[in-house]
């Protein structure tokens, strides 16, 4: 590896994970935009995003009733503030000139407009500073592992290394490693800072949600007390391919969740069989760190897991297999399984 490719792994972040993970070239992750203003806090709420995949880098996508809104490629030679990625339009950068691109793009103007079946997607979010994740927290997934109920919520975290995306490939490292497992998982999207919120006002700081999976290697995870090895391998965390506001999700402990592994139905369950709610784990958090807007949350899995079947029946994951992770109204997340390396 020569020292411009260590360099760039060093700075680039997740674009240079994609590239490790053999998802292409390494591709400089987009800065944010300088002229990208708005008013701190502001949520569109309403809308549906996503991270538009491309050779120089992260580009920012609007779902409309026309395609997929190319919001550079809309704004690109006008005098118009626009956030650059879904991270900016999150915290609120732009959205003025969002609007107006949005307004133009369903009234007909489609020069910069993609057809879904053409997006090339990455990572709903690509720069979070944190990405939390809760474990045991669905009823019937605490029974099939035999685990004693949580008296609190038990965090752990993964890192951007790990982001992946829609239509990806999870590289699995083989070398050390054999038990390879699903998780699919609602994931909630900070809008405004939280600091010390209670239950009753959590989701009014939340953007939005999307679907995400908590790919996992189990004989790594419980090599030792701390999860850490089996869940932070590079792109062990899939997630996208839409961001979708919290006004057109409503509750979000009514949804239908599944997980397909080569179009078998692995986990079916619905979020209403969690123990702690979105809004009790944001307020929980919140009492133990300061939760910024674009932070992501994984609220745990429901069951239907390899880990928690029966040692004779546990017929682990490996290298060609396609994953489908599906929630209700946040859309559905697949990926395929390769090898480290390969």
């Amino acid at each position: 590896m020569g020292t411009n490719r260590r360099t760039f792994l060093k700075t680039a972040g997740v674009a240079g994970v994609l590239a490790v993970a053999g998802f292409g070239e390494p591709a400089e992750a987009a800065e944010p935009s300088p002229k990208a203003g708005g008013a701190p806090g502001a949520m569109a709420r309403d809308l549906t995003l996503c991270t538009l995949r491309r050779e120089g880098g992260f580009g920012l996508g609007v779902r409309t009733s026309k395609g997929v809104l190319d919001v550079a490629a809309a704004a690109k030679g006008r005098k118009l503030l626009v956030p650059a990625t879904t991270d900016e339009a999150v915290r609120g950068a732009g959205l003025d000139g969002l609007r107006l691109l949005i307004a133009e793009a369903e009234a007909g103007k489609k020069s910069a407009l993609i057809p879904e079946a053409q997006v090339r997607f990455g990572p709903a979010l690509t720069r979070p500073e944190k990405i939390l994740l809760m474990g045991l927290n669905y009823r019937k997934h605490i029974a099939e592992v035999k685990a004693p109920m949580p008296t609190s919520p038990t965090f752990f975290s993964k890192y951007t290394n790990t982001l992946n995306y829609h239509g990806g490939t999870v590289p699995l490292p083989v070398k050390v490693a054999t038990k390879f497992d699903y998780e699919a998982e609602l994931v909630v999207v900070v809008g405004k800072r939280m600091r010390e919120v209670s239950a009753a006002a959590a989701l009014d700081s939340v953007w939005g949600y999307c679907t995400g999976n908590d790919f996992t290697a189990r004989d790594l995870q419980t090599k030792t007390s701390q999860w850490m090895l089996g869940k932070t391998p590079d792109g062990f965390a899939p997630l996208g391919p839409w961001l979708v506001g919290a006004d057109r999700v409503g509750d979000p402990q009514n949804l239908k969740i599944e997980c397909r592994v080569n179009g078998q139905v692995r986990q079916s369950s619905n979020t209403s069989d969690m123990i702690y709610s979105c809004a009790e784990l944001l307020a929980y958090a919140s009492q133990h760190m300061t939760l910024e807007a674009g932070d992501i949350l994984f609220t745990g899995t429901p069951e239907g897991v390899i880990f928690g079947k029966p040692a004779d029946q546990q017929v682990w994951l490996k290298p060609g297999d396609k994953i489908e992770t599906e929630i209700e109204k946040t859309g559905r997340l697949d990926f395929e399984l390769g090898s480290w390396g390969a």
